[in-house]
């Protein structure tokens, strides 16, 4: 049966002499392997488009339980702003390489939606740090380990004092304990991130010490909750030393 869908690649493996097997996350069929015969040839026309980081329409022949086989590739987006600058490519990368383990761990709503979104904006200029934050927290749903951002985790009061990331949450004045205390700011922006649809973001404006809160409790509460490994992190922090 031939398909067609949209694609970003997530992951690829040489196969072959000139061949390679790659892994695309889909707008319509979730994660799928592809055959893309010769594509690492030179004379190849796949193989400027079976790179990552290149928003494509695929053409395959589909076969859901084993390797589709591509038959036409076009390039929707190339990202070339992102190719650019070495920083965005360490948090693109770094995005490639979350999503492709949320979807091994867990849903995978929306999860094209929001990561061809955030690539895209990131690629029109917006803070590559801020969009990333935004993605990490919608992807806690995909993990279900979401935190509780509507009211007091302990009581249900909106009087909110700030945010645990070992409690899970928001939490009150009456029921704090020893947490540290975040910004009001950062608070309201760690719930309006999580709301907001990707795609309709225009521009951005967070100041670096509101952005380093938001960074720190969504860096804890990963590595409290989701036990992922990410070696795209090592490179991106090499990059921002």
């Amino acid at each position: 049966m031939i398909e067609t869908f949209n694609g970003l690649i997530l992951t690829e493996v040489k196969y072959g002499e000139t061949s390679k097997i790659i892994n695309v996350l889909t707008d319509k069929f979730g994660l799928v392997g592809i055959h893309a015969k010769g594509a690492r040839s030179l004379k190849s026309p796949f193989r400027n488009a079976t790179n990552k980081l290149v928003l494509n329409e695929f053409i395959v022949k589909y076969n859901k339980d084993k390797l589709s086989n591509l038959k036409e590739i076009n390039i929707i987006n190339n990202f070339k702003n992102i190719k650019k600058d070495i920083e965005k490519i360490g948090y693109a990368s770094l995005l490639l390489d979350l999503t492709n383990q949320v979807i091994k761990h867990g849903s995978s709503d929306n999860l094209f939606y929001n990561l061809s979104n955030a690539l895209i904006k990131i690629d029109e200029g917006l803070n590559p740090n801020v969009i990333t934050i935004i993605v990490m927290l919608k992807y806690l749903d995909n993990l279900g380990v979401a935190p509780v951002l509507d009211c007091c985790l302990e009581c249900g009061n909106t009087n909110i004092a700030t945010i645990s990331s070992y409690r899970g949450g928001f939490v009150c004045k009456n029921c704090l304990k020893d947490e540290e205390i975040m910004s009001e700011k950062a608070i309201k922006l760690l719930r309006m991130f999580y709301l907001v649809d990707i795609k309709k973001i225009d521009k951005i404006e967070v100041n670096k010490d509101i952005i380093k809160e938001l960074e720190n409790f969504i860096e804890d509460y990963y590595n409290r909750y989701t036990g992922l490994y990410l070696k795209s992190k090592d490179f991106l922090n090499e990059i921002k030393k």
